[in-house]
């Protein structure tokens, strides 16, 4: 039954896809500009030079790019390639560099970052809201509550700039360098050295990514756990003499998990869509970075492969938010998910 379950979510998953990429590459076509008309590609003025072979070259990138055609074939040419592994060259960013290495070359660093923040979040904030739905209305709930919004309500970019001035080099206490993701000379440290100079390089991205997430997640988590609490069933494990500790964790906790589970579907775009702010604040060289400059140059081939990646990630994720319900909660059943 489940792995029927699986096949037809993949099914639904990959028509899903099909058509939110046909609507990105729609939009994308339909927007004003093009990688032929880019700066790169215009003279001093802003305008073609027909005497220097800009012309020739701007044909040439829209044939290769099947701008000349309808968007219906030139999505379907590109689909067609995509099939074949080849999300093909860079217009703008890396002119006649392969996206698929482009990606490749950047999606670790986010991915590090995003892994880290991910852990920091989760293991911070699950404890924090169970322990505030337990201690509900007492000073401590009330004083991290108001920590917690404050948190939640500071914009990334102000905390990193901030972060930047006080503690990084030229600030007022330089513990960390100013930006960057390794050292220059990250070749001829050894390993221990290395791990070391990256924690310096990486511990400030990582806290501007993690603490809005520790926030809200929290809060998520202590409304649950205390929306149980005051269910029938936990007054019921009271009442046959569990420890306070075993109630919380064992009943309220395991049934609060669905409104994390939902979060979780969010979580795989994320590992490669990054934090373009804190990419960008702190010169990192990832895919937050990678996708600003293929939005702000029209890069189509490397836009349309950031869409395809984020759009798998995404359908991925839900499908398994989906199965981490049935094991969550037994009472979710595949027949009752399917209907």
């Amino acid at each position: 039954m489940i792995v029927a379950y699986i096949i037809k979510r993949l099914l639904l998953a990959l028509l899903t896809l099909l058509i939110i990429l046909l609507v990105s590459y729609t939009l994308l076509r339909l927007a004003p500009g093009d990688p032929a008309k880019s700066d790169m590609f215009a003279g001093e003025s802003g305008t073609i030079n027909q005497n220097d072979g800009v012309a020739r070259e701007n044909l040439a990138l829209k044939k290769e790019l099947n701008l000349d055609k309808p968007v219906i074939t030139g999505f379907i040419l590109w689909l067609k390639n995509v099939c074949k592994g080849d999300f093909g060259h860079s217009a703008c960013v890396e002119p006649g560099r392969s996206v698929t290495e482009m990606i490749a070359e950047r999606a670790g660093l986010t991915i590090k970052l995003n892994i880290w923040a991910l852990l920091i979040t989760y293991l911070l904030a699950v404890p924090i809201g169970v322990f505030s739905a337990a201690k509900a209305g007492s000073f401590s709930d009330r004083a991290g509550e108001i920590i917690l919004f404050i948190l939640y309500s500071l914009p990334v970019m102000w905390v990193g700039l901030l972060l930047q001035s006080l503690l990084c080099e030229g600030g007022k206490l330089p513990l960390f360098p100013l930006s960057g993701a390794e050292p220059d000379n990250a070749l001829t440290l050894s390993i221990g050295e290395y791990l070391m100079s990256e924690f310096h390089h990486l511990l400030l991205p990582v806290l501007c990514m993690a603490y809005g997430g520790l926030a809200g997640l929290s809060r998520y988590t202590r409304n649950s756990v205390l929306q149980n609490i005051n269910s029938d069933y936990i007054r019921t494990a009271r009442a046959k003499g569990l420890s306070g500790s075993a109630v919380l964790w064992k009943h309220a906790f395991r049934n609060a998990l669905i409104t994390m589970i939902t979060l979780i579907s969010g979580i795989l775009p994320s590992l490669i869509s990054g934090s373009i702010i804190v990419e960008y604040i702190f010169n990192l060289p990832g895919m937050g970075t990678l996708s600003l400059l293929a939005l702000s140059s029209r890069d189509y081939p490397l836009q349309m492969a950031l869409f395809a990646i984020a759009g798998m990630l995404t359908l991925t994720g839900i499908l398994c938010s989906d199965l981490l319900y049935m094991a969550a909660d037994p009472r979710i059943k595949v027949d009752k998910m399917t209907k």
